[in-house]
């Protein structure tokens, strides 16, 4: 029987559809794709990469080497600075019954080390001249208080953390280097100024670049740790120093290291991941963090990816197009009430904390010792307090060791003004003062690390660079404090030490809380945290 050409064009139809169609089989349907695993900064480091392994060690000991270079150029100003001795060319003239070479006859005397031995030896900066050296130590200061603002900024946006540590330290040596040709004062005064710009920035960016790595249960430990350098670097130029007695030869001795750790260290170093992940460089942060999980003997799943904390929108795949860049500034710190309180509270701390610390500090080096040792002592005897809060830090946390050791300092600087300067009072005067260093030397540590993690990622070194400029002023005022001599200088730093532990009080703990890398991210999670509350 014969078929119609209508009806074999639709059996044919048919079969031509089948293949082009998906199947209608029972039991079919779509298979979703999985969603990536969306993680924080720290989640990762917890449960995937590790908080504080093999990579995390190498890559903390080299960026913090940094410190050393900053102890180096801010206290090479001590020996570079001081005044030698000095003797009489003529016996019997009169000059050795003198307790200064202010009305000494020119002529009847000379400095022991030659013009050459210090920068007062050199311009003659004693009697009428004498402030001429504060103004230098004033202005390094000014400059650092500059310095950190500009690279506390710089390194939040484009720099980098890396960026901004390898420009401070090229500027460190092209500076150091220029001040040992200085051919009169005010060039010297110049170069130093420049100096203390460039050395403003080197704590804060190595501080942030070594401690964003770490997971949040060992970054208080790191964090603390940081000092160790800065100590270990005044001890050693206390060492260079005599080798170099010069202050010339000196400054430029003191400047080789920061050549040395352009060549042998920052290539070695790599930038924050953090910075990676609020800058919109997606898989720059995620080839970082696989990274860090190989090299520290873990794995990084492929469907894991990186969200910032207030990232509510869905990725695909971690190299997917980088997102735009998030930045913010000391106007979105002030801008919001819980960063602007804190800044304020952190401003007032560092402050206070820095006026006792370097007002301390030089107070040491009235003791009647030798020069060398004095400095050397006084490196040493801060190490120990950076042990001591390291250990109490994550079990009292970060609030109540700011407030304890800050009173703890101000009870002996307290004690120090009620000794008479004679005999055994005397003696007792000097161990109040390395107590009253001992516990601000602590507070020093502890701030950096409490003062970071109040802010986010986008602010922290902005806000920390706001910090530090503070600390500076407090830097600036400290030798004012120390040249009226007697018991007021350690009841003015007894009285600093007492409003910096109130000022802690009103601080929330930050202690296991997480380190935010937005506003946006802190503002939710703060919020999530008081309802909770």
């Amino acid at each position: 029987m014969a078929t119609s050409p209508g009806s074999d064009l639709s059996s044919h139809g048919s079969s031509l559809e089948s293949p082009l169609l998906p199947s209608k089989e029972p039991g079919w349907e779509t298979i979703p794709e999985s969603e990536p695993e969306k993680l924080g900064i720290d989640d990762m480091l917890q449960k995937y990469c590790g908080e504080f392994g093999s990579w995390q060690l190498r890559h903390f000991v080299l960026t913090s080497l940094a410190w050393a270079l900053e102890a180096f150029h801010t206290m090479v100003m001590i020996f570079a600075d001081q005044e030698p001795a000095w003797r009489c060319l003529t016996p019997g003239s009169g000059c050795d019954e003198k307790g200064s070479v202010c009305g000494v006859e020119p002529g009847s005397w000379e400095w022991e080390g030659g013009p050459g031995s210090s920068t007062v030896a050199q311009w003659g900066l004693v009697c009428g001249d004498k402030y001429k050296v504060g103004l230098v130590q004033a202005l390094f200061f000014g400059g650092c208080m500059i310095g950190a603002g500009v690279f506390g900024h710089l390194s939040d946006s484009k720099l980098g953390r890396k960026g901004s540590l390898t420009t401070v330290c090229i500027l460190n040596a092209i500076f150091g280097c220029l001040t040992a040709l200085s051919p009169n004062y005010f060039i010297y005064l110049l170069l130093r100024f420049l100096t203390g710009f460039s050395t403003g920035g080197v704590g804060l960016c190595a501080f942030v670049l070594a401690t964003e790595p770490v997971g949040p249960s060992k970054r208080g430990a790191a964090g603390m740790s940081t000092f160790y350098f800065f100590s270990t670097g005044i001890a050693l130029l206390s060492g260079i120093a005599y080798i170099f007695p010069s202050w010339r030869a000196l400054y430029i001795a003191s400047s080789i290291p920061s050549i040395l750790f352009l060549l042998l260290v920052i290539p070695f170093i790599s930038e924050s991941p953090r910075w990676y992940l609020v800058r919109g460089k997606m898989n720059e942060a995620m080839k970082l963090m696989r990274d860090i999980a190989k090299c520290n003997g873990r794995y990084l799943p492929d469907e894991v990816i990186l969200a910032l904390d207030d990232d509510n929108q869905s990725c695909k795949e971690a190299n997917e197009v980088d997102k735009e860049a998030i930045s913010g500034s000391l106007v979105d710190v002030i801008r919001s009430p819980i960063t602007r309180i804190r800044l304020f509270l952190a401003v007032g701390i560092n402050f206070t904390c820095s006026v006792v610390y370097y007002g301390l500090s030089l107070n040491v080096v009235n003791l009647d010792t030798n020069l060398y040792f004095n400095v050397l002592l006084n490196a040493v005897a801060e190490m120990p307090a950076f042990t001591i809060t390291a250990l109490l830090l994550d079990k009292f946390g970060r609030k109540p060791l700011a407030i304890g050791t800050q009173w703890f300092s101000a009870i002996f600087c307290f004690a120090g003004c009620l000794m008479g300067n004679v005999g055994i009072w005397k003696v007792i005067r000097m161990f109040c003062g390395i107590l009253g260093i001992f516990g601000m030397a602590g507070t020093y540590n502890l701030l950096f690390i409490y003062t970071a993690e109040l802010f986010p990622t986008v602010v922290r070194n902005a806000a920390l660079g706001c910090a530090t400029q503070a600390a500076q002023m407090g830097a600036i005022l400290a030798p004012f404090v120390v040249v009226w001599g007697g018991g007021l200088p350690f009841a003015v730093f007894a009285v600093c030490g007492l409003i910096g532990g109130f000022l802690a009080y009103y601080l929330p703990e930050t202690l296991n809380k997480p380190l935010y890398d937005t506003m946006t991210g802190m503002v939710e999670g703060e919020s999530v945290a008081w309802t909770l509350a």
